[in-house]
């Protein structure tokens, strides 16, 4: 059975019925919204045709209340939606083979230290949040990832421009690996002269003929210090992962392997799994896009994992 298959079962037997009791909890809150709204206007119009300024200043106190009431319901709907589904995904995920248990907390983040470790980006990052930490164990690795909104203040336009939004994810190999690889989408490579003027005064030089794979050699530029064997650490499979998910979802795909470190960025314009309000939260393709996001990220440390 291929995963997408297993997935599906496993959706529809135990995320599924969490999703159901999650929507029923979306459409009491939408009654409750709407009847508070219908109920407020009246309580408005009552006191503007009545004119009585201590009973205003009265219902206004209550109104305020309320409204802070309404903002408490619909926060902790939001709060409790998405670490209620993405634990069972990460149930689903640690069961695999090679695959230790993985935990989850929605307020950690990764420290800014070990973004700027990661050289795939040269930023002051005057902006860095980040939300939905997860950390785990692929073979023998442990790794770490969150989302991450990171944006430097430009002077010159008086406004932060983006750096980078989306999961970034660091792991660590129990050995040291010889060399230093980073790896970014020669689309943007106009915006990421500084990232390769810093890596090229650590000795790094563009390697893009040692990677055989033309489509990836299209997509990436690859730059990597002299005494790094540039196959053997960038493997023919992981490549191919590499492509045919850039390809599938669109989405920029960074990564740098700095000794026993590996250091991988996938953008991601919003928030992951975040739900809605006003419309359904039961969707296969919602959780199926965080699931498949996580898939890459484990199987590339995997693949590293297995051939190192």
């Amino acid at each position: 059975m291929n995963p997408l298959d297993k997935f599906r079962i496993y959706y529809n037997h135990t995320m599924h019925p969490e999703l159901m009791r999650m929507e029923r909890k979306r459409v009491r809150l939408l009654r409750l919204l709407f009847f508070s709204g219908l109920a407020l206007t009246g309580v408005i119009i009552f006191e503007l045709n009545i004119s009585i300024l201590p009973l205003t200043l009265t219902m206004g106190i209550f109104i305020a209340l309320y409204l802070i009431y309404l903002g408490y319901e619909v926060r902790r709907f939001l709060q409790t939606f998405k670490p209620n589904v993405l634990n069972l995904l990460l149930t689903f995920i640690s069961a695999e083979p090679n695959m230790g248990k993985m935990t989850y907390d929605a307020k950690r983040l990764i420290p800014k230290s070990t973004f700027f470790d990661s050289k795939i980006f040269a930023t002051d990052a005057q902006i860095y949040e980040g939300e939905d930490y997860i950390s785990g164990r692929v073979g023998e690795m442990d790794f770490e990832l969150c989302e991450l909104n990171v944006r430097d203040f430009s002077v010159v336009r008086n406004r932060t421009n983006y750096v980078f939004k989306g999961v970034f994810l660091h792991a660590i190999f129990p050995e040291d690996v010889r060399g230093n690889i980073v790896i970014w989408p020669r689309e943007f490579k106009q915006y990421l002269s500084r990232s390769i003027r810093e890596f090229t005064w650590m000795g790094g030089e563009n390697v893009d003929e040692e990677v055989l794979n033309p489509a990836f050699r299209a997509m990436f530029m690859t730059f990597a210090t002299d005494d790094t064997h540039v196959v053997g650490i960038l493997s023919d499979p992981m490549q191919e992962a590499i492509i045919e998910y850039c390809n599938t979802t669109g989405k920029e795909i960074y990564i740098s392997f700095l000794g026993k470190n590996i250091y991988l960025a996938v953008t991601e314009p919003r928030d992951l799994l975040e739900p809605y309000i006003f419309r359904t939260n039961l969707s296969f393709e919602l959780v199926r896009g965080f699931w498949r996001d996580l898939e890459l990220l484990i199987k590339i440390v995997q693949d590293f994992d297995q051939t190192h």
